[in-house]
């Protein structure tokens, strides 16, 4: 099922392809919606490349020379915390 977020009923859908066809012709509304579907095809793929591209850049910098420092710090840090709530919680 087709669901616009402009709210437009089904009537006005209908009006809209009406006024496609006389304005650019039967014959031409294939070419138009395939130039469209590319486009939004090159659009996906290219914002999937950039999500990718964001992603395999954090972990080579996580995995490289201050990724496994960075997580010993981490632990670290987590060591003194759980310490020094260890030792609040036996005062009660």
């Amino acid at each position: 099922m087709l669901t616009l977020p402009l709210f437009i009923s089904g009537a006005e859908i209908a009006f809209i392809m009406f006024i496609l066809v006389m304005v650019f012709g039967a014959d031409k509304i294939p070419e138009i919606a395939r130039g469209l579907g590319k486009g939004m095809r090159t659009l996906k793929d290219a914002t999937n490349d950039i999500k990718s591209e964001i992603t395999n850049s954090a972990e080579k910098h996580l995995e490289g020379s201050g990724g496994e420092d960075f997580k010993k710090e981490v632990d670290k840090v987590k060591d003194d915390i759980e310490e020094i709530t260890g030792s609040i919680r036996r005062k009660k």
